[in-house]
């Protein structure tokens, strides 16, 4: 009874205590704001400024003097050899996350990985190396298999659209999923005969 008692205890406060421990780091991150005095710091105030800076950010990306100054800017560090590599891998990665209209990450798989007989869980990362798909004569689709339980590392893989199963669940799910070590899973199954990813010509 008390063996039950503990592992009932550990199921409420492991996820909790994770929560919170990645909600402090992240909350310490965004107060420890070196643009403010130490003199003017108060608890809260580093997120407050980094909120307002985002805001104000958007506010003059959006006006048209403001946008052509940060074009200015852009292409002023384009012109430097290292923060040119940075600076545009990280934008374009950037716009491929949050842009509206990029099917990157809004989709969940399923393709036989490391070896045949074993499905992976993974995520549709986006368009396919183009110099690949012609070179191969496959039309392929780039799948995303994230490690567990951390996601930020994994495989980039180019994979036949036609051996890619797409899977109900949603991206917070699969990612639920992955994090969990595969405990915590999708309230529904997935149906038997799940279908594949659409033709290259169709909207991913």
């Amino acid at each position: 009874m008390i063996r039950k008692w503990i592992l009932a205890g550990l199921m409420v406060w492991v996820p909790l205590g994770a929560t919170l421990f990645v909600l402090s780091l992240i909350y310490n991150a965004l107060d420890s704001s070196f643009l403010l005095p130490r003199s003017w710091r108060f608890p809260g105030s580093g997120v407050l400024l980094t909120a307002a800076v985002l805001l104000g950010t958007g506010v003059v990306a959006a006006n048209y003097r403001g946008g052509q100054f940060l074009a200015w800017a852009e292409r002023l560090l384009n012109h430097i050899p290292l923060v040119r590599s940075l600076y545009g891998g990280t934008k374009k990665l950037a716009e491929t996350l949050f842009s509206e209209n990029s099917s990157a990450f809004r989709k969940v798989v399923l393709i036989e990985w490391p070896r045949k007989g074993l499905w992976s869980v993974g995520f549709q990362a986006g368009e396919p190396l183009q110099e690949a798909r012609e070179k191969t004569g496959v039309d392929m689709v780039t799948v995303f298999i994230p490690t567990t339980p951390n996601p930020t590392s994994g495989f980039i893989m180019q994979a036949s659209r036609d051996e890619v199963v797409v899977l109900d669940m949603s991206v917070e799910e699969g990612m639920r999923y992955i994090i969990s070590l595969g405990v915590v899973t999708p309230g529904q199954p997935a149906p038997a005969n799940a279908p594949t990813l659409p033709p290259a010509s169709s909207t991913l």
